[in-house]
Order: C-alpha cells, then sequence, then structure tokens
C-alpha cells in the first residue's frame, strides 16, 4: 500500500507551530472530525429540523434573533469541516461518508422549509428572505474566513465544530440559505429565490470546506498516526467494504494526488467567484450610481424641498420619481437627466411632481378644520313679523286688559308706516273711558318696549234683553296714547 502524499515539510509555516498542536493530540482531532461526519443518532436530525422550522419562521417573520437562533442549533458544519479533513488527508471514505451525509442533511432541510411555506396562508417574502438572494464576492469572503476560524476551533480541539464557536456558526449561516430556497421552493417554485439563495449556500460551502482543507493541510494532519487513525475509525462498514473492491480500492488506498486535491479546491472557488465578482460589480455599480443620482437632484432642488423620493436601479434603467415642494423647470429636469444618462452610461426616467410646501399646508389644515360660518337669515316677510308679533302681543295684552269689566273679543294689529298699532273690539255696557284704556296702553308700552304703540279700542253691546230690553247702539273711541315713556 503506497503511503499517501503529505503536505510539504516546512515547519516555519505550518500552523501547528504556531497553534500548539501536539502530534499525539492529531489523532483525536481526526476521530473527533470522524464522528462529526455522522448522520445515524436521533440527536442529529432533530437538530437538522428545529433548525429549519425555526429558521423558515425567522424569515418570514423577519426576525434577525431568531433566525441567529437556528443557525446555532444547526449541524451542517460538521460534516463540511469532515470534507475538509477528507481532502487535507486524502481520506476517501470520509470524503464520500460526509458528502452523502450533507447531501442527506440539504435535501431534507430544503424539504422540511418548503412544506411549511406551503403551509403559509401568504407567501410574500420579507428583507430577510430578499437580503439571502443576492450574494457576492463579499460574502464569499465572509465564508472564507469564518471557515478559516471553525478549522482551527477544531485544530486545537475546541469541541464538535458547529457549536464551539458560536460566531462562526452565526457568521457562515448555512441553514437560512437553505430555508430560503425551502421558501422559494413552498411558494409556487420561486427560481428566482431559490437562485439566489442556492448560490449563497454553495458560496458558503465552498468557502468552509476550502477553508477547512487549507487548515487541516497546514497543521500537518497526515501523519502515522492519523493514517492509523483513519484506518480505527472506518471499523467494519459496509461502505468500506464496497469501496475496497476494484478500481476504487487503489484510489483508496493511494489517497489521491495532492495537487489534483488542490486543483479541484481551487475550481470549485473560481467557479463560485465568477458569478459573485459579476453580483459585486453589479452592486458596485448601483451604489456608484446612486451616489451620482443624489449628486444632481440637489442640482435640481434644494434639499430642504425634498419630500419624497423614489430611486429604482436596474442594469440598463435607472427611474427616479422626485416629490419636491418647489417646481423644477422643465428644461432643468431635461438637462440634469442627460447629466446622469452620461455619468451613469444608463437611462434615465426622471419625474419631477411639486406640491405645496409645509406652510401652505398648514394653513390649508388650518381653513378647512375652521368652523364654517352660520348661513345667512334669510328676510323675513311683513307677513311673518305680523304673525311673530301677534305671538308677541296676545299674552301681553291678555295679562293687561280688564277682562272682567269689559271682555276681550277680539283684537287685530296693524302695522304701518308710524308704529305698530292694535285695535281691540270688547263687550261691555258701557264704553270704557279714557282713563283705563290709557293704562292698558302704557303697560302694554312698557311690557312689549314698544314706545310708539298706539291703541284703538271699539265696544260692542251685549246681546240684547227678551222683552222690554234695550238696544245699546255700539259708539267708537280712538284713543292715541302720546309719544313719551309711561
Amino acid at each position: 500500500m503506497t503511503t499517501p502524499d503529505r503536505a510539504p515539510e516546512i515547519d516555519w509555516w505550518r500552523l501547528e507551530t504556531w497553534l500548539r498542536i501536539r502530534p499525539s493530540a492529531k489523532p483525536g482531532i481526526y476521530r473527533r472530525v470522524f464522528a462529526m461526519a455522522e448522520s445515524e443518532g436521533l440527536k442529529y436530525w432533530l437538530e437538522i429540523f428545529f433548525s429549519a422550522g425555526i429558521a423558515t419562521f425567522g424569515l418570514v417573520q423577519n426576525s434577525p434573533a431568531v433566525i441567529i437562533g437556528a443557525m446555532l442549533i444547526s449541524p451542517l458544519m460538521g460534516p463540511i469541516m469532515a470534507t475538509g479533513m477528507a481532502l487535507a488527508v486524502g481520506d476517501l471514505y470520509l470524503g464520500i461518508k460526509a458528502v452523502l451525509n450533507l447531501l442527506i442533511s440539504v435535501t431534507v432541510s430544503i424539504a422540511f422549509s418548503g412544506f411549511l411555506a406551503w403551509l403559509l396562508p401568504f407567501h410574500s417574502p420579507t428583507p430577510e428572505i430578499l437580503a439571502r438572494t443576492n450574494p457576492n464576492l463579499l460574502d464569499l469572503g465572509i465564508a472564507l474566513l469564518s471557515g478559516l476560524a471553525g478549522s482551527v476551533v477544531v485544530s486545537r480541539g475546541g469541541g464538535d465544530g458547529a457549536t464551539a464557536l458560536p460566531g462562526v456558526a452565526i457568521a457562515v449561516a448555512l441553514m437560512p440559505p437553505l430555508c430560503t430556497m425551502g421558501f422559494g421552493l413552498g411558494s409556487s417554485a420561486n427560481f428566482q429565490i431559490m437562485g439566489g439563495a442556492g448560490l449563497l449556500f454553495l458560496t458558503n460551502l465552498v468557502a468552509i470546506v476550502a477553508s477547512a482543507f487549507l487548515v487541516f493541510l497546514l497543521v500537518g494532519m497526515n501523519t502515522p498516526d492519523v493514517q492509523q487513525a483513519m484506518a480505527t475509525s472506518r471499523g467494519d462498514e459496509s461502505l468500506l467494504r464496497r469501496l475496497s473492491r476494484g478500481p476504487v480500492a487503489r484510489i483508496l488506498a493511494t489517497g489521491g494526488h495532492l495537487r489534483w486535491r488542490i486543483l479541484m479546491v481551487l475550481i470549485l472557488l473560481g467557479s463560485i467567484a465568477v458569478p459573485l465578482r459579476r453580483a459585486l460589480l453589479q452592486v458596485a455599480g448601483e451604489a456608484i450610481s446612486r451616489a451620482d443620482v443624489q449628486d444632481e437632484l440637489t442640482r435640481l432642488v434644494p434639499r430642504d424641498a425634498i419630500v419624497s423620493q423614489q430611486v429604482n436601479v436596474t442594469r440598463d434603467e435607472i427611474v427616479i420619481r422626485l416629490v419636491s415642494t418647489k417646481p423644477a423647470p422643465p428644461a432643468k429636469v431635461t438637462e440634469v437627466r442627460q447629466d446622469l444618462m452620461r455619468r451613469t452610461g444608463r437611462d434615465v426616467q426622471l419625474t419631477v411632481e411639486a406640491v405645496a410646501s409645509k406652510a401652505e399646508l398648514a394653513e390649508l389644515m388650518a381653513r378647512l378644520t375652521a368652523p364654517p360660518a352660520p348661513p345667512p337669515t334669510p328676510e323675513k316677510s311683513v307677513a311673518d313679523l305680523q304673525t311673530e308679533l301677534i305671538d308677541k302681543v296676545r299674552p301681553a295684552l291678555a295679562d293687561i286688559w280688564p277682562s272682567s269689566d269689559a271682555p276681550m273679543q277680539r283684537f287685530d294689529v296693524v302695522l304701518s308706516a308710524s308704529g305698530v298699532a292694535i285695535d281691540v273690539h270688547y263687550q261691555a255696557a258701557t264704553e270704557l273711558g279714557p282713563v283705563p284704556l290709557g293704562m292698558v296702553l302704557q303697560a302694554l308700552q312698557k311690557k312689549l318696549d314698544l314706545p310708539n304703540l298706539t291703541l284703538t279700542a271699539e265696544r260692542v253691546a251685549p246681546p240684547a234683553a227678551p222683552a222690554g230690553g234695550r238696544n245699546a247702539s255700539p259708539a267708537r273711541r280712538r284713543i292715541r296714547a302720546a309719544h313719551h315713556a309711561p
């Protein structure tokens, strides 16, 4: 059996010296990583389901705290680290086992998340979901550094890798992209969301595998003690027996050449970096275009006059809708639009709408909230005034007139240019003298507050006696009061 090739024996650039990793501890590190690739226990699958469910609901609720909790529970870091270890030490058996475990875990996570999303009565993507659909080179850098940190923790014996460094699990974010893919699957197969989230997951996966491969290679994990641990860890597995026959046995025995493993990692990184670089350039171009838009809009209207602005930047077009309290001249709008097209290289659609200023709006609101003016009182007719005056005279005359001596039959109110006159018809055997009528007139003038009031009284004789009676002829006397206060 050929001994698998080892990393170059250059002590000064090996991390084992700097990290103070003892050679005797390396077999234990390998066995720990080998155990991380296991997926047969109930604990592992419970963590998969729990983390996938929490991440799905956190994405739907747009809750970063819930999503972080799902990252900490997820056990996916284990098989990914095991894949990096398999590449570093040339362990094809561990690599196949870790990759199979990873494929099954990813499939189960996406399917379970898609099922939960399908059960939801709404499928509106939240900002947390959309944030995981546009990865770029910055995400690759984050994943590389996170993978290096996690690999160093595992190399120094820092636990099971998935929870030894919570910051690594949060930074890598393996489960949220998978659940974003599940949300796209459960939302009538939204391939745009699924494609963007899938690219982000592949970015994290390849970056962590490459980082783990580099760290395990530099710490010199491919030692005879590790080879012995490799043989011991495999045991009498059925997969091992199948791989031990035919041409696969030779690859398993030699572990493959190191240069081919390095080339494979580089090819994976390069294939991921190409679309990520394109996305980063697009983001950079949009940021520069937005800065140019802000610069040109200040030439169009003052900043304090801008009520709202909407800027939508795409690959070929910029759509700007500006609402301002000051109108912009059409010639100025055309000039700014042409300058933006020249600076950004995109077609520009610029719309400027003028609205009232804050002071004008406040004045308008004050007018709208003011109580309405009372409607004008309609002018009264002579008949209405006479009726109103009669209603006012009736109770006053009833209180003042001597009804016991001369019952009042009726009265009339006469309006003329000289004033108001009251004509009373009363029944009595003899006429009332001027003194009683003068007293009645003075009392009415005072009670009705009409100094120019005049009073006319006409006696009506009582009915004639049956026999021997005498008919009295009616007499009429008019008394006109002097114009003075009583």
